[in-house]
Formats: C-alpha cells, sequence, structure tokens
C-alpha cells in the first residue's frame, strides 16, 4: 500500500518515522495506553526530526515541507500509534497552522520557531460543552477593557487536545453577538497567563496518549498584540484552518486502516485452522481485497487533497471527502482486522484492538462524519 509514496521526500520521510517509531513508540505503546500517559518527550524528539513544523518554512524554524509530505508523515506515525500521530497532526494543523496562516510576522517569529522545533506543543480552542458542530453559538467571550489594552477572556472550551501540557493555545472567543460569524475573534493564549487553566482530563476510549482536557478562563487578560488578524475575523479564520486539519485527519485515518491491514494480512497467512493458513479461505481473502481496495481509495482522495492544498486550491469540498472517507474506512477496516483475529482481535495482546478503539475518532474530531456530508452537500449545492 506505498503507491502513493511518489516523491523523495515522501519515501525519507516515511523511513524515518518506521525507524524512530520502532525505538522509540512501539516499546511504550501498552504503557501509554493503559495509563494514559502523555509522552512529552517523544514529541521534543519529532521536533528535532523536523515533524512538529512539518508545514513551517524554514525561515520561521520548520521543515517547510508541503501538504503530502505532511499526510504521509501523519500516515505513518498513525500505523504504529494513533495517539502520537493525533497529537502530530493537532499540534501541526490546528495551533501551529492558525498562526503560520493568520498571524503577524511578528507572531510567527515569535511562536513558530519554539512550535516547529517541539520546545512548545501547541493547543486550539474552538469546542465548547454546549457547542460541538454549532460553533457559531460559543459562550467564551472576550471584552476589550477599560484601557483598550486587553482583552478579558471568561468562559471554558472542552475536548481540547493538549489542553494541560500545550505552552500556547489558539483560542477562539466571543466579541459580537450571538450567531454572528463575524462576531468570533482568535487569541494567542500563553501557558502561565493569569486566568487561564486547564480542567478535567477526559478519560477516553482510544486515542488514549493523545491528552484530551477542558480550558477554563477567568477573568484571563489577553494582551491587544495577541489578536490573530482582525477583531472578528475568528470564526471565518477558524473555517480556513479546518480545511487543512481535515486533510491530517484524514491522512490519521489512513495510517490506522493501514496499519490494522498489515496486522490483518499478517495475522491471516500465519494463523492455521483445518490444516491451512485462513487466508486461504475465501470468507478471509475477500475481507482482505475489500479493505485494500478501499484503503487506496481513502488514499487517493487524501493525496488529491494535499496536491490541491499545495497547488493553493480551495480545498473545502476536497478535504470534507477525504475526511468523510477516510475515517469510515478506518472503522471499517480495524472493525474487520478484529474479525480476522478472531478471539485474539479482542484482547490487548495482538495490535488490532487499539486500532479498533482509536479508529472511531476520526469519524468525530474535526468535524463529525454528518458535519462532512453537511460540508460536501452544500459545496455541491450552492
Amino acid at each position: 500500500m506505498e503507491a502513493t509514496l511518489a516523491t523523495e521526500n515522501q519515501t525519507m520521510i516515511a523511513h524515518m518515522v518506521r525507524d524512530f517509531g520502532a525505538q522509540h513508540i512501539k516499546p511504550f505503546m501498552r504503557q501509554w495506553d493503559d495509563t494514559q500517559e502523555f509522552p512529552r518527550d517523544v514529541f521534543r524528539q519529532l521536533g528535532e526530526l523536523g515533524l512538529m513544523g512539518v508545514l513551517v518554512p524554514e525561515a520561521y524554524g520548520g521543515a517547510g515541507f508541503g501538504y503530502q509530505e505532511y499526510v504521509t508523515a501523519i500516515a505513518e506515525l498513525a500505523k504504529i500509534d494513533g495517539s502520537i500521530g493525533l497529537s502530530m497532526a493537532a499540534h501541526n494543523s490546528l495551533c501551529t497552522g492558525h498562526i503560520l496562516q493568520h498571524g503577524s510576522e511578528a507572531q510567527k517569529h515569535q511562536y513558530l520557531p519554539r512550535l516547529a522545533s517541539g520546545e512548545w506543543i501547541g493547543a486550539w480552542g474552538l469546542t465548547e460543552p454546549n457547542t460541538g458542530s454549532d460553533a457559531g453559538n460559543m459562550r467564551t467571550t472576550a471584552v476589550l477593557d477599560a484601557s483598550g489594552e486587553y482583552y478579558v477572556l471568561n468562559g471554558a472550551k472542552n475536548f481540547i487536545t493538549h489542553g494541560r501540557s500545550g505552552e500556547v493555545a489558539v483560542i477562539i472567543a466571543r466579541t459580537g453577538e450571538v450567531g454572528d460569524s463575524h462576531g468570533m475573534t482568535a487569541f494567542i493564549v500563553e501557558r502561565g497567563t493569569p486566568g487561564f487553566a486547564a480542567g478535567r482530563k477526559e478519560d477516553k476510549l482510544g486515542m488514549r496518549a493523545s491528552e484530551t482536557t477542558e480550558l477554563i478562563f477567568t477573568d484571563c487578560h489577553v494582551p491587544l498584540e495577541n489578536v490573530i488578524g482582525k477583531v472578528g475575523d475568528g470564526f471565518v479564520q477558524s473555517l480556513k484552518v479546518l480545511d487543512g486539519g481535515r486533510i491530517s485527519i484524514a491522512a490519521l485515518s489512513l495510517g490506522i486502516a493501514q496499519g490494522a491491514f498489515e496486522a490483518a494480512v499478517q495475522y491471516s497467512q500465519e494463523r492455521q485452522q483445518f490444516n491451512q493458513p485462513i487466508s486461504q479461505f475465501q470468507g478471509i481473502a475477500f475481507k482482505l481485497a475489500d479493505m485494500a481496495t478501499e484503503i487506496e481509495a481513502a488514499s487517493l482522495l487524501t493525496y488529491r487533497a494535499a496536491a490541491m492544498k499545495d497547488r493553493g486550491e480551495n480545498v473545502n469540498l476536497e478535504s470534507a471527502m477525504a475526511k468523510l472517507y477516510a475515517s469510515e474506512v478506518s472503522v471499517r477496516v480495524a472493525n474487520e482486522a478484529v474479525q480476522i483475529f478472531g478471539g485474539y482481535g479482542y484482547t490487548k495482546d495482538y495490535p488490532v484492538e487499539k486500532f479498533y478503539r482509536d479508529a472511531k475518532l476520526c469519524t468525530i474530531g474535526e468535524g463529525t462524519s454528518e458535519i462532512q456530508k453537511l460540508v460536501i452537500a452544500r459545496a455541491l449545492l450552492k
């Protein structure tokens, strides 16, 4: 399943990630999953490899690669451990990506080198307890104080990747009326800012080594220079950030599916029943054929969206299609992989039960499958 590794850079990145994962991720995956430990040092090491600033230009300390290399890196990480792939993707696409796409030169020079090196981990806050897909009705507010030098943030965000460990967060807060798409603004908030705190950490089904927490703002003073772009542009900025983010979730889905598939193929050739490998039975062979075909289709959709993004084209439709299809394929493939393993697939001694648990998030995070269908339908019908 490597037909899409078309360039020398992609091949280099794939081999680099596999070597790194074999040494620094695979031996500890079970422990991290059991304890929900967020392995912070791994991301510093990924930063040294250039993977925490894949899309960041070299002028800001990044690797200066494009989306096709980025997809390759995420997918290869996710083939090993979805949690690590998810955290790497969220750091790159959301916090770092928002500052890269919409920040001022001063903001880029201040934050991107630290984020791209892995010295700092980034978080991004849009979702709230009562407004998941309905971000337009967010309740977190930002009010300009009497001095005109600070915005005062009050409210809470939830399901935030790196909410506790991240050194900096991009936060979308309401500066206008509820329901006004131009009534929200993006802010850069550093850890340690008075009134900014992490709340409860979520106890999750899968992706357990990727930290997910609440963020709480209580009279949190954010200086005017930390506004990203124009006041009122936060929601529009977020939609553009999510277009790229959906490609990263498609890549994450692709990697999980590939990992589950490869494990299933290997097991089916080793497992003997009725004096032959189970891969020789049509019931199993046809499952593998369907899995391989769907993965290839997901790969083509994902890399097409990445290529369009690299060319600077609008990928609103294509990224939603890639994310929708790849995430659903990931769930189906992981489910079939467990079935092929039989009873062993339901135990933690074999890899596919973790792929099975991790895959489901891909149909939820950065817009559910239902929201992707809404995005696709609107793009087709406008």
